[in-house]
């Protein structure tokens, strides 16, 4: 055999073993999902029923919104993601950083025109509702509040938390939720100031940290909160809670997915965002407590967890972006008028 044939054959061989590793590193991770940890919203589950059904691997991926979109900007001349999970003050966030592409998923018609970027830069996967989280054990006898104006009554003085408002977003939440349900806007927040000073006079419980465990034991009887801890304390941990949403209205608050702008593995990008607003993948995120961002696709059984659309139907969604630029007025004012 001539050394030109052993060349060849040798330059083939090289070949044909580069092609098998690139084939090899492209399946062993063929999207990248920034922020998808297993433990929050049961991304575990998600990842997994990802891989079996598209074949495409999603490793897990811990940051949090923040991490994940300051990681964007930081790699936005050579993209590492191809696509991002993040709360949707964070995915207006990384539209204006010009981080994240338009892309319309299959399911576009069937999300709400508040859960979605119009261009289609982000779309909202599942929300959470702010409500009331009851622990009627620790209620000793008193009816389950039904409205904002209950909890200003003086049987429940000492009884009811929120998170501080102006330091957890979660509290921050429910200063806009009353204050929208009282009459107030995203340019006003003089009801929902108005409320708050007379809820402190009730001598509420305000901590600055998570509280579910706190309402668990019944040391905090009544926590506005969202939907999903209040279900995961009642099937999960099989505690007696109830979710209320007030009778006079609240707002939801949706979590998001995008596609990053100039994405490695693009079309699979666009294959996992497809699953996740998909029957099956809508149906995880509601088996996780969650309220899926297209209802028609929550299975019977998890439908049976939440309370009914009849109630839901009070909670509205607000322009998030003018909620995130209106935040630090709010909590100075807070600070200023209630603290």
């Amino acid at each position: 055999m001539s050394q030109q044939t052993i060349g060849k054959k040798l330059a083939l061989a090289a070949l044909l073993a580069g092609s098998a590793l690139v084939s090899q590193m492209s399946s062993a991770a063929e999207a990248i999902c920034y922020n998808c940890p297993p433990e929050w919203a049961d991304w575990g589950t998600q990842l997994q029923a990802i891989k079996q059904d598209t074949g495409i691997a999603v490793p897990q991926d811990n940051k949090n919104s923040g991490q994940a979109l300051a990681q964007m900007v930081a790699e936005k001349a050579n993209p590492v993601a191809d696509v991002a999970y993040l709360g949707v003050s964070f995915a207006i966030q990384a539209a204006k950083a010009d981080v994240v592409t338009d892309y319309k998923p299959a399911a576009w018609k069937d999300i709400p025109d508040g859960m979605k970027d119009p261009a289609g830069k982000w779309v909202a996967l599942h929300s959470g509702t702010m409500g009331f989280m009851v622990n009627v054990d620790a209620l000793n006898g008193l009816p389950v509040p039904q409205s904002w104006q209950d909890l200003l009554k003086p049987e429940y003085k000492g009884m009811v938390g929120f998170l501080d408002p102006s330091s957890a977003f979660v509290g921050y939440v429910a200063a806009v939720a009353a204050n929208q349900a009282l009459g107030g806007t995203l340019s006003d927040f003089t009801p929902g100031i108005s409320y708050f000073k007379k809820l402190a006079a009730n001598k509420p419980i305000v901590p600055k940290q998570t509280a579910y465990a706190r309402v668990l034991s019944g040391e905090i009887p009544i926590m506005q909160d969202y939907d999903f801890n209040a279900y995961r304390a009642k099937y999960k941990d099989n505690a007696n809670v109830v979710f209320v949403i007030p009778q006079e209205g609240t707002i939801t608050v949706p979590y998001t997915i995008s596609l990053v702008k100039n994405a490695p593995h693009a079309d699979s990008g666009k294959k996992v965002i497809d699953y996740v607003l998909s029957d099956k993948g809508q149906a995880i995120w509601a088996n996780a407590f969650l309220r899926p961002v297209r209802a028609s696709a929550m299975s019977a059984e998890a439908k049976k967890r939440f309370l009914p659309d009849s109630d839901y139907a009070r909670a509205k969604t607000v322009d998030y972006q003018q909620m995130a630029d209106v935040q630090k007025a709010f909590s100075d004012r807070y600070l200023s008028e209630i603290r």
